[in-house]
């Protein structure tokens, strides 16, 4: 639901000069009618869904009376968020058009309501970004809001694959303030994840600002919550536990603080279960690289921030005061890995769907293609059984020129061993080498596409997938396929189309992309299971 803003200030700018945007609000088909069906036929027939009522200034024909709205900048379960300019002003802005036919239950509409009312409520920070407008038409909920051209702090994580502890504590001190500052003014964030902020601009030392606040709730001292919500690597044990307060934004700041000096989450595993298991087991590793090279101090403040009891826990005040944050500019300025490990822990949290998927394209690579990928087998393989096992893919890569941690080559192993027996087969190897070297191009992914599309209507469905997977050697139940087609489905039509196979397959569905979606029914079932197999106890301090 965020705004994703991705475009630098002078590319959105040079729209406006070459009269990208509409001159007039006739000038041009509204994005979010054309999607969400605003204004068409039938509307009339049911009685008109006001959410935002009399504070909701009501814009009658559409929003781009007032805004002229032009590409895409985001998308999100919800809401899809485009650049826009106002057209007295010609100031560039965000504006998150909330299609109401999505909002299908009363909590979904109270939802949309209390996000306004929370943004309305807070006072204006540098560190948060400010709402402008809030209106609704006949088919869509609008946030107008300032414009963020820096991108997510998610996508500077990517990039450079983890923050020098210097940089890590610049940002951290930023989530926290902004934890603070809604603590002060009686508000729980309830979803502080990297994706959650964006930069102002494209600068390295571009203001942070907090965005979405769709999941945030008001609360008063001592008051308790029980309802599920968030994203699953970011939850504190005791939003499982239904029972919750403020603290759990301390826990998520937590993480994203192990994710910025290391790259990967806390407590990782290949289902929801497996993360919320881990989440209550509450063991931190702090032996993998680069964690020996991370100064005690940051290492305390993790460990402080992600303390199980939420009594016991750090408030914001205190992590502000922590001698890791009171001495950040001392803090060491030496990177803390490379784009090798960066890739292959992507890999190794790289949904089944994709690694059946890059199966797929291996087994039909021709002969020339996969010709120094096999050398590179027979090579590792110094035992000529056909396997690669754990010590010769280590001793393997070291030859390679790559050092990798023991544990990272563990990792990698257990990510595409689809038979549990600890090595890897030939198929399983070039499917790590295909991801690590990026070889799969258009005709590879069509491909790979045809193979799960078994009647040719041009889209995967439920059905075909779960045949798929359980090929694959698993006897998969449909809330396996319910799950990917989750992440992949971005329309949420039911199925997969081939733009979705390969934007899922370009951009990697690991830990990143799976942490931007929530579900409040599959978190209640969620809750059931870890109760049934003695994880939880609900209530249980």
């Amino acid at each position: 639901m965020g705004n994703c803003c991705r475009s630098p200030a002078a590319a959105a700018r040079e729209d406006v000069k070459s009269s990208h945007f509409p001159a007039s609000a006739g000038g041009k088909k509204k994005p979010h009618q054309a999607r969400n069906g605003a204004g068409g036929s039938g509307a009339g027939e049911k009685k008109r869904l006001s959410v935002l009522g009399e504070e909701g200034r009501d814009v009658g024909a559409g929003i781009e009376e007032k805004y002229a709205l032009d590409r895409e900048l985001g998308r999100g379960e919800f809401g899809v968020t485009y650049l826009c300019m106002d057209r007295g002003t010609r100031e560039l802005l965000a504006c998150k058009s909330i299609s109401k036919r999505k909002l299908r239950t009363p909590v979904d509409v109270e939802d949309v309501r209390r996000e306004v009312a929370i943004m309305r409520h807070l006072p204006k920070s540098p560190s948060i970004v400010s709402l402008r407008e809030a209106c609704e038409d006949e088919g869509a909920v609008h946030l107008v809001m300032e414009l963020c051209e820096g991108g997510e702090l998610f996508d500077r994580i990517v990039a450079r694959g983890h923050y020098t502890e210097r940089a890590a504590a610049a940002v951290t001190r930023t989530i926290v303030e902004v934890v603070q500052l809604c603590h002060r003014h009686g508000v729980i964030h309830r979803d502080l994840k990297p994706e959650n902020f964006l930069f102002a601009n494209k600068k390295e030392n571009s203001p942070l600002k907090a965005i979405d606040f769709g999941l945030s709730i008001f609360f008063k001292p001592g008051e308790k919550f029980s309802e599920i919500v968030g994203s699953p690597y970011y939850m504190a044990p005791e939003v499982l536990k239904r029972n919750y307060g403020p603290e759990i934004d301390i826990w998520s700041a937590g993480v994203i603080l192990y994710i910025l000096l290391c790259g990967v989450p806390p407590f990782w595993a290949e289902t929801e279960q497996g993360v919320a298991q881990a989440i209550l087991r509450g063991n931190i590793d702090f032996k993998r690289e680069p964690w020996p090279n991370v100064s005690d101090n940051a290492k305390d403040l993790v460990r402080q921030m992600l303390q199980p009891d939420p009594k016991l826990r750090l408030t914001a005040k205190q992590v502000l005061e922590h001698p890791w944050l009171q001495n950040a500019k001392k803090a060491p300025n030496v990177p803390l890995g490379d784009i090798v490990k960066s890739r292959l822990k992507q890999f190794s949290r790289m949904n089944r769907f994709k690694r059946r998927a890059l199966r797929v394209i291996a087994d039909h690579l021709s002969a020339e293609e996969v010709e120094d990928i096999k050398e590179m087998f027979k090579v590792m393989d110094t035992d000529n059984d056909g396997i690669v096992s754990y010590e010769e893919l280590k001793n393997g890569i070291a030859k390679f020129g790559s050092h990798l941690a023991e544990s990272e080559v563990q990792m990698l192993i257990e990510a595409v061993d689809t038979n549990g027996r600890g090595a890897l087969d030939y198929g399983e190897f070039l499917a790590v080498s295909l991801h690590l070297q990026r070889m799969a191009n258009d005709e590879h992914l069509r491909r790979a596409f045809l193979f799960f599309d078994k009647d040719g209507n041009g889209f995967i469905e439920p059905e075909e997938l779960q045949e798929a997977l359980v090929e694959d050697g698993g006897a998969d139940s449909m809330d396996v396929v319910n799950d990917i087609l989750h992440e992949v489905d971005t329309d949420k039509d039911g199925k997969i189309s081939y733009e979705e196979f390969v934007a899922m397959m370009k951009t990697g569905t690991d830990w990143r992309k799976a942490s931007r979606h929530y579900s409040r029914g599959r978190f209640n079932s969620l809750s059931i299971k870890l109760i049934k197999d003695g994880s939880l106890k609900l209530g249980n301090e």
